[in-house]
């Protein structure tokens, strides 16, 4: 808490909780800076700076963002809101590994890369150390190997040098970060991972919570990346037909009933203490405000009673589905995976291959 920046009573509000055995206390509420990069729709600069400064100010204390979010973009209109904020108002996570649009130049997870990404998003982010540096979408590693013997080994140089304090992971398929935590020498401190606690998926506290042990879990996107909308999800949505038919129906009988599903999502991910905090990424100050007013004032007799039916009618049916691993395949199919380890990952094929 800041004197004389932060909203007292928003922030006496806000539920905080503990980030693992990082000693952080994180807001049920997190802000996820990539909609700052205008990966889903144009944005306005002076807006997505107010959202910023208006997160924090009442009781929002993470922020995330990556250098793949606009490829660069979000990082620096981030910068700009963070320079009229005190620092020790917020946690900041940035990330590593995952850059470029084109296929080819996308993903680079070694060392020298590594290095050079943090020192390109501090300076973007115009602050001298990150909170959490965190490797982006492990998944696309061709070789976990390269994650574990050179990736975090090189992030923890990172730490030592001073220009982050903790490490992290994140990636959709929890059972690669589950395996990269029980392989890693090197410390995880967090893991990230999106879409597995929302309405439609809660794999990531039946599966993987309960052997999480220390380690400080990050929810991201309740609204499934557009499942849980009234608009519903983007055409390059990579659910299966069923999971999207469920979702969507789930939506109308919503609206049939006056409720908003979106609220619905916002509060059923938020609202379960065993989850440390949510990430929710938004451009728009109208957005920001609907998600506050769930968090802090939570949601009405009439919204409870048609979450439970929504859970009851139509979530439950689709629970054990997800779409693991469907994006890496195809991402692999479409760049030829045997070659591609030749040529990009050379250097770290030989390391792995003398550290044996």
């Amino acid at each position: 808490y800041v004197d004389g920046f932060h909203s007292k009573e928003d922030v006496a509000r806000m539920p905080y909780r503990k980030l693992g055995s990082t000693g952080l206390e994180v807001s049920a509420l997190s802000l996820g800076a990539s909609s700052l990069g205008s990966v889903f729709h144009e944005t306005d600069e002076f807006e997505c700076v107010k959202v910023v400064e208006t997160a924090i100010k009442r009781g929002v204390n993470l922020i995330d963002v990556a250098p793949w979010y606009g490829h660069g973009k979000a990082e620096n209109v981030l910068g700009k809101a963070l320079a009229q904020i005190p620092r020790k108002a917020y946690i900041l996570a940035t990330k590593v590994g995952r850059y470029d649009p084109k296929p080819q130049e996308m993903f680079d997870f070694s060392r020298e890369r590594v290095l050079k990404s943090v020192d390109e998003s501090l300076q973007r982010l115009g602050v001298e150390y990150v909170d959490i540096i965190q490797v982006h979408d492990l998944e696309f590693c061709p070789l976990p190997e390269i994650i574990i013997d050179e990736t975090l080994p090189a992030l923890q140089e990172v730490v030592r040098s001073g220009k982050a304090r903790f490490i992290g992971i994140t990636g959709y398929p929890l059972s690669a970060l589950r395996s990269i935590l029980e392989s890693s020498c090197v410390k995880v401190d967090t893991v990230l991972s999106y879409c597995h606690y929302s309405l439609d998926d809660t794999s990531l506290v039946r599966d993987f919570l309960p052997n999480a042990a220390s380690v400080g879990v990050i929810n991201a996107s309740p609204l499934s990346m557009g499942l849980l909308t009234n608009r519903g999800p983007p055409s390059w949505h990579p659910a299966t037909a069923e999971i999207k038919r469920t979702c969507a129906a789930a939506a109308s009988f919503c609206s049939s009933q006056g409720v908003d599903i979106s609220r619905l999502a916002v509060f059923f991910s938020t609202d379960n203490a065993a989850i440390p905090t949510t990430l929710v990424s938004t451009a728009r100050l109208s957005n920001l405000e609907a998600n506050l007013d769930v968090v802090l004032n939570g949601i009405t007799a009439t919204e409870k009673a048609v979450l439970d039916k929504v859970i009851e009618q139509f979530m439950v049916r689709i629970r054990e589905s997800n779409w693991e691993n469907r994006e890496v395949e195809e991402y692999w199919q479409a760049l030829g995976k045997e070659l591609w380890l030749e040529k990009k990952y050379k250097k770290s094929i030989r390391r792995v291959q003398a550290s044996k």
